[in-house]
């Protein structure tokens, strides 16, 4: 099996309700962590980053996404990998670079993938923030709370 790329995308879904923005979030399973996150996922072959985003989404959420519709959040995340999930990078791999896009949606019920997640949840962005996992999250949260529209 070939390695994985250190190379991924994040994308954060969101609707807008009468009520004000809302943002999906999704649980990874308990044996991967049990948290709450955005659509994460790591680039195939030759992707690009928006190919991989509009996969992403589509395999996570059941939505389908034209490229034209992600929105560059000009955030670029590094951060290192964790040991436990090394040994599925080339050997010396320690980093991943993760680029952030935002994906207006109609609020749905999300056709989660039960392999990577077992909830999703549409929530305000003061809810988001007390559950999202990880900073690399909820600094492209903030970028999309911040969005006009």
């Amino acid at each position: 099996m070939p390695f994985k790329q250190p190379r991924s995308v994040q994308v954060v879904i969101f609707t807008e309700t009468p009520q004000g923005r809302e943002f999906l979030l999704l649980r990874r399973l308990g044996s991967h962590g049990g948290f709450w996150q955005a659509v994460t996922g790591s680039l195939e072959d030759d992707e690009t980053h928006a190919q991989a985003a509009v996969r992403e989404v589509y395999e996570e959420t059941g939505f389908r996404p034209r490229r034209d519709e992600l929105i560059e959040l000009g955030i670029v995340n590094v951060f290192e990998i964790a040991p436990q999930w090394r040994v599925k990078y080339a050997p010396g791999v320690t980093h991943n670079e993760e680029v952030c896009f935002a994906l207006q949606v109609a609020k749905l019920d999300v056709v989660i993938d039960a392999m990577e997640h077992d909830a999703f949840a549409w929530v305000d962005y003061a809810a988001a923030m007390q559950m999202l996992y990880w900073e690399s999250n909820r600094r492209a949260f903030a970028a999309v709370a911040d969005l006009p529209f």
